[in-house]
């Protein structure tokens, strides 16, 4: 009897479509960011993802930067959030009584910002001459795509871990009038067409 209860505890997990969240710390994203910056960038962020026939894990990223940066010249101070949604497809066998995951999938993501930027040189071709200027109280809202890949481990009892790999590919280049551009976007990272990403997530499976 107990061997037919088991059996058809896993023909019933094999066949749900639910089968638990997944929330998770990612510690990898503050240690990097402030090595890059020489501690003068700060990020964080958390993800949940929930696991669908064992198959689908639609995600959903948050997290938060602030600090400054820049160059010689020109100083970028500003702080906002970011969010990432998309879908991941897992690329492991099935199994019921397994929750470990190989994963590829996609994001969209958005972040908005307050920031300023300090001594922007702007070039006057007519009376060759190169004045700066200051840009505070600046607002921004940019947005990305992303490609992932990465996994998700169960190491005892609920809690698990993981990573990810990223390419983010920027969408928004294009300033406000009157404004510029800031040097630092969250969650992307430093503003290029194109930057790679990685995190390393702890977490805890509901």
């Amino acid at each position: 009897m107990s061997a037919t209860l088991v059996m058809a505890a896993r023909e019933y997990n094999d066949s749900a479509i639910y089968q638990g969240i997944n929330l998770k710390l990612d510690i990898l994203t503050p240690i990097i960011e402030v090595a890059r910056s020489k501690g003068s960038l700060q990020s964080y962020e958390l993800a949940l993802n929930c696991r669908l026939k064992q198959r689908f894990f639609p995600t959903l990223e948050m997290g938060y930067a602030f600090g400054e940066t820049g160059t010689n010249t020109c100083q970028y101070t500003g702080h906002g959030g970011f969010a990432r949604v998309g879908l991941d497809l897992n690329g492991l066998k099935k199994h019921p009584e397994s929750p470990n995951a190989l994963l590829v999938g996609v994001r969209f993501a958005g972040a908005y910002q307050n920031y300023n930027l300090i001594g922007v040189s702007m070039n006057d071709t007519y009376w060759q001459r190169t004045p700066t200027r200051d840009f505070l109280h600046q607002k921004q809202f940019d947005c990305w795509g992303e490609v992932v890949g990465g996994c998700q481990v169960q190491i005892a009892g609920g809690f698990t871990m993981g990573w990810y790999i990223r390419l983010k590919v920027l969408m928004t280049r294009n300033a406000k009038p009157d404004s510029v551009l800031p040097y630092y976007i969250p969650g992307f990272g430093y503003r290029d067409d194109t930057n790679w990403g990685l995190n390393y997530y702890l977490g805890w499976k509901f």
